[in-house]
């Protein structure tokens, strides 16, 4: 059975059970074991949006999985000279077992998984970056041993695919959020309505003081996502007093963690005091891209052929 992840709500049913996956292969590949599962596999993957994390990763992970990548920019293939996504879909499930796409649009993201005959995994598009939340929520439960109870802060642009994928994440896995953000910028309210529907704790807040004060994990993401830069100055004047800064910091609990999905531009969004400093878990995070990967592509694969 064809199975796509395409927001966070697609893994609902699952999420605990592909991040142990994430972790035993993880264990298993650093004590030197094959952990071949998709060998001779094919993973084709559509990049609209550059990525250092995203090429790698899923490159790397597919290599170690017995598979392999293909890179396609927009410059790369028709779709990026007018062909239709449902004919590049068409197409590319004769080609490759499987699809990473980082798009510029949900729309499309949407449209590539419903002509494709095979999963499509979302990589990035502007409404939400479950890749990403998957790998965070690991990197939480290898070092909380659990998400119960947890709470969650995340700081800065609420109305992006971060924000998006965070108030869902954290709704499947049970821990309370708190997103602070300028009016402006605060979230769709669909995507708080389904992570409420958790029976989680959700707060949307522009009060940056006091906002981290016994919070379990603090994180961050850029003010200028890609496609927004345009709006950089606007943005950097808007956002003035929410840099995760040693203060906010202090005020969580001493052994709260900090996460970024990288890349980070300090002195914005966080200092580099504390991006580098003892809570900061965001190398640990960036390389568990990977293993997270690696357990949705297993996941996905075996849906399709069980």
């Amino acid at each position: 059975m064809k199975r796509d992840l395409i927001s966070m709500v697609d893994v609902k049913d699952d999420l605990h059970d592909i991040i142990r996956l994430s972790m035993n292969l993880k264990r298993q590949a650093k004590k030197g074991k094959r952990i071949e599962h998709l060998k001779r596999k094919t993973l084709g993957m559509i990049f609209e949006k550059p990525s250092t994390r995203t090429r790698v990763s899923f490159e790397t992970g597919m290599t170690l999985l017995g598979g392999h990548a293909i890179f396609l920019s927009t410059g790369d293939i028709q779709l990026g000279r007018g062909e239709s996504i449902q004919d590049t879909a068409l197409v590319l499930s004769r080609y490759v077992d499987m699809i990473m796409y980082r798009a510029k649009s949900n729309d499309a993201m949407r449209e590539l998984a419903k002509h494709a005959t095979i999963p499509i995994i979302n990589g990035l598009d502007n409404k939400e970056h479950p890749c990403q939340v998957i790998t965070d929520l690991m990197t939480i439960q290898e070092y909380k041993g659990t998400f119960k109870g947890l709470q969650f802060v995340y700081l800065g642009d609420g109305n992006n695919n971060m924000a998006h994928s965070y108030l869902l994440g954290c709704g499947i896995a049970g821990m309370n959020i708190r997103i602070v953000s300028p009016k402006h910028y605060w979230p769709e309210t669909t995507y708080v309505d389904e992570a409420k529907k958790f029976g989680i704790n959700v707060e949307i807040t522009d009060a940056v003081k006091g906002s981290t004060n016994g919070a379990d994990v603090i994180a961050t993401d850029t003010w200028v996502s890609m496609g927004d830069e345009a709006e950089k100055e606007k943005r950097i004047k808007e956002f003035k007093g929410y840099t995760v800064d040693k203060a906010l910091m202090s005020a969580a609990k001493t052994e709260a963690l900090f996460l970024h999905c990288l890349p980070a531009y300090y002195g914005y969004e966080v200092t580099k005091e504390v991006a580098h400093g003892p809570q900061s878990v965001i190398f640990d995070e960036a390389e568990n891209r990977m293993w997270a990967q690696i357990g949705i592509i297993v996941t996905l694969y075996r849906y399709m052929f069980p």
